[in-house]
């Protein structure tokens, strides 16, 4: 294997393997494989298992109030082909894999393709470094999409999440008060703050009083540490928060 193509995979991945041929295997499609069981569809397959068991053991020990159906939308979620191919792409995995000729006038590797070499690349890490270091992997490259589909199961919800804080605090449910409204009436917008426990948090702007609500919540519980911001700017639960 060419090591500067080993480097940079390594690199990318944050894992340098013991055994450079399983990275190989991982990289190599059907279409040039002499021997269809030498290219990567095996790896795919238990990568693939890999991949669903770190992630539903993740979630279990994430959310330990969650039912069994929130949990499994949270899994479909996050190990979907759209999102296996975007952590694909984002690592440069599609373009290290290795094609036939008939393969290779793709502008971009169909989104198969380049979800099937990320599941390929977890079994690699798998057989040459075992459990904890594909935990390890799959944990850096989920985490946060984790934290965000369970908040997109809440629809954004943020008022939902602070009425549920609320009353782990024991405290009245969170009072929204509107400060301000300014525009014509059909194109009003709002001004609101929430208050709890007698705390005001800081207030927000909305095209409706639905969604200036939503943004107060927001602003409450990123105060109270329970959401904070993820390396790409979106709202995820703080590593230190609880979810009902």
């Amino acid at each position: 294997m060419d090591q500067s193509l080993r480097t940079s995979v390594e690199q990318a991945i944050g894992y340098r393997f013991t055994d450079e041929n399983l990275l190989e295997v991982a990289l190599r499609h059907a279409s040039i494989a002499e021997v269809r069981s030498q290219s990567n569809e095996r790896m795919e397959f238990l990568g693939d298992a890999v991949l669903g068991m770190v992630v539903c053991e993740m979630i279990y020990k994430r959310f330990p109030d969650l039912l069994e159906g929130e949990m499994t939308k949270i899994k479909s979620a996050v190990v979907s082909r759209r999102v296996c191919a975007e952590i694909a792409r984002e690592l440069g995995l599609d373009e290290q894999l290795t094609l036939g000729k008939g393969m290779q006038g793709h502008h971009q590797l169909p989104q198969s393709l380049a979800a099937a070499v990320l599941e390929a690349i977890i079994a690699a890490i798998y057989l040459d470094g075992g459990y904890a270091a594909a935990t390890n992997f799959i944990r850096g490259q989920l985490r946060d999409r984790i934290e965000q589909a369970y908040l997109s199961g809440h629809q954004q919800n943020f008022k939902s999440l602070l009425q549920q804080h609320a009353q782990q605090m024991m405290s009245p449910p969170p009072i929204y008060r509107v400060l301000d409204e300014k525009g014509p009436d059909h194109a009003k917008c709002f001004k609101v703050a929430v208050e709890v426990l007698d705390r005001r948090f800081e207030s927000a702007w909305g095209p409706n009083k639905k969604q200036a609500e939503q943004q107060a919540a927001l602003n409450a519980l990123v105060a109270l540490g329970i959401i904070t911001e993820s390396d790409a700017g979106e709202p995820v639960l703080s590593p230190n928060a609880t979810a009902d």
